[in-house]
């Protein structure tokens, strides 16, 4: 039989009747077939390798690893996946590896562990009917209390009454948008920019410091504060009226005439420092104004700069909201909130002195910055240390650093007589139940019998403003340093409150608590000190993004922050003349 070619058998088959199915225009493109879609349809993948089977699992032989509902809403044509879906051979369906290893995972239950019932869940949300609960992580102590009965107002029965871990669906969260502490202007130019991680990897050594000069004098501590307050009577803090200074490091007398000898090569003062070698515990914006003449580099903080403000609950997870971000509760809005803790630590280091003229400790030189003839109010209780520190790499390149330290107060040792100095700090509670509280436990009720917990909540919650204060303490070579527990005598009152206890702690065990390395804060200055003497005179800025963990370099015209002020001044005069 002779072989019959191709082409022969497609001429043959007739032309009109046809098997298949037919060709229809609506899903073919120039006669080539496509599978219809939607314009809305999210362009994912071209070709999708791990489509489950018919028994629910990919190819290699495990589950998927994410929720596959969700995931066909992100790709491509998700509507139509099953046109291309293959269909597997019995023998390859039912193929799967066979392992002899143990499986060594385990269910965690119990404290800490993912799903808990009971007191397990101390970190739930005890009133689901309560609005917005506190995250916490799973096993942490400070669920918030609500209506159900918890056990010791711990959250106990948050776990099994809908609460929800820190962390589950975080992804949902508007991202918060913060202001600059300052306007970016066009003329600016930026040198560097350094996130954070950089920042936490520098390390420096240096010395305790040593001593130039001291100034001002110093009251005694009230050591009744240190005693345990009766609830009948709860201590009042009060309006002390004293004459404070922030000044910066460029309009001290003290540091002028110190940088006319060429004491050191960088200048600035302690709250400065802090907020640098601190820095990448911050999330609030700020900025630093260094200014470099000649050889020397001065840290300066602008007039009425967020350095001064003392911030609360910064480092919680669910920091104060802003006005823009949705807050009603202006009291509890961060910029008020600020200004708060600020008035409460003027005013709680005042009220714990004991104002005795005739038992002081008097410093070699008087208060730089206080002026009787001019002042109606007395001088507040500071002394001004002026330490000098070795931030050398080498002795052939010596670079020194002078701060100025303040000291709040003195004290008696209990044992051997002598005086200790203090520097004196105030923790303030605002509503342990309002949103930003960030799971703080209620300090009335738990202050005396559950310090610790306190402290290690406000350790996680305010860690940048506790480790500037600390490092301050350690600058100032203080003996103890002495935190206050001030909170509202009314929850929707930010005007009045009581003093619930005082706690000292030595600054550099303190430090060790809070994992705060000053090596590291060192390197920090060192470094940002040796890319402005790598550049000309001149001004410069550091910034916090308001928004990211990244700190940036920029070099500014000269007088640009002078120009503000001048036009902050003829607006005054102006109001004055109308």
């Amino acid at each position: 039989m002779a072989p019959i070619s191709l082409s022969d058998v497609i001429s043959a088959l007739p032309s009109s009747d046809s098997w298949g199915p037919a060709t229809s225009t609506e899903t073919t493109l120039n006669g080539v077939p496509y599978a219809p879609y939607s314009k809305g349809d999210k362009l994912g993948r071209m070709a999708d390798w791990t489509a489950e089977g018919k028994d629910g699992r990919d190819g290699r032989g495990g589950r998927q690893g994410y929720n596959r509902s969700f995931r066909d809403q992100q790709v491509y044509g998700a509507g139509t996946s099953s046109l291309f879906a293959v269909q597997l051979a019995e023998d390859e369906s039912t193929f799967s590896v066979v392992s002899n290893t143990r499986d060594s995972t385990k269910t965690r239950f119990g404290r800490g562990g993912t799903f808990t019932r009971g007191r397990g869940a101390r970190g739930g949300r005890g009133d689901t009917r309560g609005g917005r609960g506190q995250f916490q992580r799973v096993g942490g102590r400070g669920g918030q209390q609500g209506a159900y009965n918890q056990y010791d107002g711990r959250g106990g029965r948050g776990g099994a009454r809908g609460g929800r871990r820190f962390g589950w669906k975080d992804y949902d969260k508007p991202q918060r948008n913060r202001d600059a502490s300052v306007n970016i202007k066009s003329d600016w130019k930026m040198l560097e920019e350094i996130d954070f991680n950089r920042l936490a990897k520098l390390n420096l050594d240096t010395d305790d410091g040593e001593d130039i000069d001291s100034y001002g004098f110093l009251y005694y501590y009230d050591r009744s504060f240190d005693k345990q307050p009766v609830k009948s009577a709860e201590r009042k803090l009060n309006v002390v009226d004293r004459a404070a200074y922030n000044v910066t490091t460029s309009s001290d007398p003290v540091i002028q005439e110190l940088a006319e000898k060429d004491e050191a090569t960088i200048f600035a003062t302690d709250s400065i420092l802090s907020m640098l070698m601190c820095s990448p515990r911050s999330v609030y914006p700020w900025d630093i104004v260094i200014v470099r003449q000649g050889n020397k580099v001065f840290l300066d903080k602008r007039d009425n700069a967020t350095l001064d403000m003392v911030t609360v609950n910064e480092n919680a997870a669910d920091a104060p909201m802003d006005a823009s971000e949705g807050s009603k509760d202006a009291i509890n809005q961060p910029s008020a909130l600020a200004e708060e803790a600020t008035y409460i630590n003027h005013n709680f280091a005042n009220q714990t002195m004991l104002e005795n003229e005739n038992q002081k400790v008097e410093m070699p030189h008087e208060n730089p910055f206080y002026n009787p003839s001019e002042e109606t109010e007395p001088a507040a209780s500071k002394a001004y240390k002026y330490r000098r520190f070795d931030l050398s790499l080498n002795d052939e390149d010596p670079v020194h650093l002078i701060v100025r330290t303040e000291i709040d107060a003195v004290q008696k040792n209990a044992i051997s007589g002598e005086d200790q100095f203090l520097t004196v700090k105030a923790l303030n509670e605002f509503d342990h139940k309002a949103q930003g509280a960030g799971g703080a436990l209620d300090w009335r009720t738990k202050l005396v019998g559950q310090r610790g917990a306190v402290v290690a909540t406000e350790m996680k919650n305010n860690s940048c403003k506790l480790a500037r204060w600390t490092v301050q303490s350690i600058m100032a070579k203080v003996d103890v340093m002495k935190l206050g527990f001030v909170s509202r005598a009314n929850p929707k009152s930010n005007d009045r409150h009581v003093i619930l206890g005082v706690v000292g702690w030595k600054p550099r065990d303190f430090a060790q608590q809070m994992n705060l390395s000053l090596s590291n804060g060192w390197g920090i200055v060192r470094t940002i000190a040796d890319m402005c003497l790598k550049r000309e005179e001149g001004k410069y800025v550091l910034v916090k993004d308001p928004n990211k963990q990244i700190l940036r370099l920029y070099e500014v015209p000269a007088g640009s922050f002078d120009e503000d002020e001048d036009v902050g001044i003829e607006e005054v005069g102006e109001e004055d003349d109308e």
